[in-house]
């Protein structure tokens, strides 16, 4: 199974510490997959020509994803400020609101479709303003998209149709509303959909059957990126066998491990961010 992630990148930056992580949706899928057995992945996205850019790029080599295709643009990288609560969850407290990347938008060549059609699943984000190029891309290849928590009719409807799975945060819904959300995303046109829901664990929909796994207990430093993490390996793992159950059950182990970890997947570089505007 080979992935290619399509979209937003950012350093995410800890005031307390001083320190910036790679991080961004579609570029944590990428990592976690490729860390977790996936063989080929690759990612697409647009970086600025700064420290924090080189960082990212250095991280995602390292981790020997092909970024070959990535675009270095002039101007800053994305940055969002973290911090963490007393039990470790993550808030993003300010950003540059994805720097230079939300300038710019991402086309893509006919040789690069060509390119996109040999790997077996798309993932991208609502981060990754690639929304009208949706009915295009899904002409070449299966797209898994994550809303995070946008769940407004008009957006839906926009972006559902074109969609194998649909991922969604719902940490502040009820199970009742997981459950009304996932059947508008079916009814809409995507097949599957996963709810990501926090401590309360996630929900999956294949249309024909809801399943649900609970979280694994741990020792909880960070939770930045655990929610990735689960999307990351339930996607390998049902892609390569669809039993759903078996699926999630490993993403939710996985998730865990993320937890002891500050950042989504290390790669902690010391930074003093005081020239870039941040929005509160």
């Amino acid at each position: 199974m080979k992935l290619l992630a399509v979209g937003d990148n950012v350093v995410d930056y800890y005031e307390d510490r001083e320190e910036m992580f790679p991080g961004g949706n579609a570029l944590n899928v990428a990592v976690f997959w490729k860390q977790n057995g996936g063989e080929d992945v690759s990612y697409i996205g647009i970086v600025g020509n700064d420290e924090e850019g080189d960082h990212i790029i250095d991280s995602l080599k390292n981790e020997d994803i092909n970024v070959s295709r990535v675009r270095r643009a002039i101007g800053p990288s994305g940055v969002a400020v973290v911090t963490l609560d007393e039990n470790g969850d993550r808030k993003f407290v300010g950003s540059n609101k994805g720097g230079v990347q939300s300038l710019l938008k991402l086309t893509f060549s006919e040789s690069e479709l060509d390119y996109i059609s040999s790997h077996s699943l798309l993932h991208t984000s609502v981060f990754s303003r690639l929304e009208s190029e949706l009915p295009l891309l899904k002409k070449y290849i299966n797209l898994s998209f994550d809303f995070s928590t946008t769940y407004d009719d008009e957006y839906l409807a926009q972006v559902c149709p074109y969609l194998t799975f649909g991922i969604f945060s719902g940490g502040d819904l009820t199970r009742k509303e997981c459950e009304v959300l996932i059947n508008r995303a079916h009814n809409l046109g995507t097949r599957n959909v996963l709810v990501t829901r926090g401590e309360e664990g996630a929900l999956f929909s294949d249309t024909h059957n809801l399943y649900e796994q609970g979280i694994v207990e741990t020792e909880v430093v960070d939770t930045l990126g655990a929610g990735d993490t689960f999307v990351a390996i339930f996607l390998k793992e049902y892609l390569v066998k669809p039993y759903a159950k078996q699926a999630m059950a490993i993403a939710a182990v996985v998730a865990a491990e993320t937890c002891k970890r500050y950042g989504a997947f290390g790669y902690g570089k010391k930074k003093t961010i005081r020239d870039v505007p941040l929005f509160k």
